[in-house]
Formats: C-alpha cells, structure tokens, sequence
C-alpha cells in the first residue's frame, strides 16, 4: 500500500508541477523515476515515452500508466494514471472558472509568455539529454537526421515516421550484427 502512494504522490507532484504537457515532463520524469526513486532505468523510461507519444492519449498519462504498470502491475498503472490526471483535473477546474475574467489582463499575458520560454528551455534540455542516449553511432545519427528532415519537409504523421525508423533500426542493427 505505502508503494502505491508513493506512486500516486510522486505522479501527482509531477502531474502538478509540469506545465507545458508531456515534452517538459520528460526533465522532470527522468529526475524523480530514474534517478530519485529508480523506478526504470533511463532507457526504459525513454521506451516508455517513445511508445506513448505513438498511441492515442496524452504522453503524460501514457507514460504514467507504463511506469506504474512496471512498477506495482495493473493497479500500479492506475494509480500512477490517476496521481498524473488529479492536479491537472483540478487546476484546469479552478482556471476554467476564472480565466474569462482575467485573460484579458497584462500581468496574466505576460505571465503566460515567461512561461511558454520556460517549457521551451525544458525541452531543449530533454531533448539534449534523450540526444545523448539515443544517437550513439553512425546508423542512429542516419535515422536521427532522416527523420529531422522528413518531419520538417512533410506533413507524415509521427507515427509513419516512428514505424520507419524502427525498421531502419532494426534492419541496420541486424546487418550491423550479421557483419560481425
């Protein structure tokens, strides 16, 4: 039982501190799943975040969901999944409520701008850190770059391109070990 609040507490900390959605949670992910609490190593969290960016939902609540669903089974993954949602579910409440009243004012303006810098910065640095891990050799910095150019240059969904370099990286890993 203490494990499953610790779950829903540590979800709900991050559900509630993370603005910007799923990209600037990742920083903060890493911080209290990987390296506080050793829930999953690095690689399996950037798994986890890679497979729920690529099905139906909120990347958040997907990649909750597959933590605690690793950590504790099918309860683990609900609890995770409501300790995520609860913050948010009760913030956008309290905000829905007001913010008719007070968008129009500079100060809320403002705060809004220094925000979105803010989430931009979270994930750069996300970005810099899942670069480190993820293109490691010449076939990966290949896929990392294809796919840099394809979803700049194309309208593809991320899922096409997720399905592609999964393949690539399976076939260029199978000849890379059959060179061998």
């Amino acid at each position: 039982m203490n494990q499953l609040l610790d779950l829903f507490l540590t979800f709900a900390r991050i559900g509630g501190l993370t603005f910007g959605g799923g990209y600037a949670m990742l920083p903060i992910l890493q911080r209290e799943v990987v390296e506080k609490r050793h829930w999953a190593t690095e690689e399996e969290l950037m798994d986890y975040y890679a497979i729920g960016q690529c099905t139906p939902g909120i990347i958040a609540v997907n990649t909750a969901t597959f933590v605690g669903q690793g950590l504790a089974g099918s309860i683990g993954g609900i609890v995770a999944t409501l300790g995520v949602v609860f913050p948010s579910l009760i913030i956008i409440t309290v905000i829905a409520a007001f913010i008719q009243n007070f968008a129009h004012l500079a100060i809320v303006q403002n705060a809004f701008a220094g925000i979105r810098v803010c989430v931009c910065v979270l994930i750069f640095n996300a970005v810099v850190k899942l670069w480190k891990k993820a293109v490691v050799d010449k076939p990966t910095l290949v896929i990392c770059l294809l796919v840099i150019l394809g979803s700049t240059l194309t309208e593809f969904s991320p899922i096409v391109f997720v399905i592609l370099a999964a393949a690539a990286g399976i076939i260029l890993k199978n000849k890379e070990a059959a060179s061998k």
